[in-house]
């Protein structure tokens, strides 16, 4: 494996509430709701330790003694998972604003706790440099963006307009949940606690240095029942 892909911290955001799916998950934060028999975080750590990766800090909130539990036990030798807790709800900007003190690496990698997409870490790591990069950010093509946004980029790849929940966004670009933050970011982001990625930094980034990384692959998140559901088949389809 790449020693810049060990050597890179990998932040998840496990904090919200998970209102949408509430149904399914009942009483468990959303990031551990079982999907394909197992919670969906540990889909996505061991993706990403497949791809090489062996530090992990979970952002966790809501039901963090949750997470606790469950990770405690998390029986690897050669895996790091560490916790950063917000005690009070933070929004995803002000979860990562929180962590800066436990990144280790520069550039290290930000992902949601509720969605999965493939790609090719070293493609990634080298887009954000070669950008010279603030953040990169994987992007997927869909058919409809009206259940996550719209994202559009200009011929360098560069980030020009976030758009979130636009309903009628046909064949557009989305945002993956899937980062690459340079420290440099911190000192772009609010003053105050609380804030979101999504509509608060990220717009405030585009036409500067931010960037978009088009090549990605299957993508899902659980959301909602509908989509749980959908990730559900194709987990328990693949395991």
């Amino acid at each position: 494996m790449s020693k810049i892909i060990e050597n890179t911290d990998v932040y998840i955001l496990c904090g919200g509430f998970g209102k949408r799916l509430k149904s399914v998950a009942k009483n468990k934060p959303k990031p551990m709701v079982k999907v394909g028999g197992k919670p969906f975080l540990d889909i996505i750590i061991d993706h990403m330790a497949g791809l090489g990766f062996r530090r992990f800090i979970l952002g966790i909130g809501y039901k963090a003694e949750v997470f606790r539990k469950h990770y405690r036990s998390f029986k690897s030798k050669d895996l790091e998972i560490e916790f950063c807790e917000e005690e009070t709800p933070l929004g995803t900007g002000g979860a990562l604003k929180k962590v800066k003190s436990l990144i280790r690496s520069n550039p290290f990698l930000v992902l949601n706790g509720d969605s999965f997409c493939e790609f090719d870490p070293l493609d990634l790591l080298r887009f954000h440099k070669n950008k010279r990069a603030v953040v990169s950010i994987l992007l997927r093509k869909v058919i409809s963006g009206g259940d996550y946004g719209m994202v559009k980029i200009d011929r360098t790849d560069r980030i020009t307009d976030f758009n979130e929940k636009n309903i009628r966004a046909k064949n557009c670009l989305i945002n993956a949940g899937v980062y690459i933050f340079d420290k440099k970011a911190f000192g772009f982001m609010p003053r105050h606690k609380a804030f979101s990625l999504e509509r608060d930094f990220f717009p405030e980034l585009a036409g500067r240095k931010c960037f978009g990384f088009t090549k990605s692959g299957f993508f899902v998140d659980i959301g909602t029942p509908e989509r749980h559901s959908k990730a559900n088949k194709y987990f328990l389809k693949n395991s």
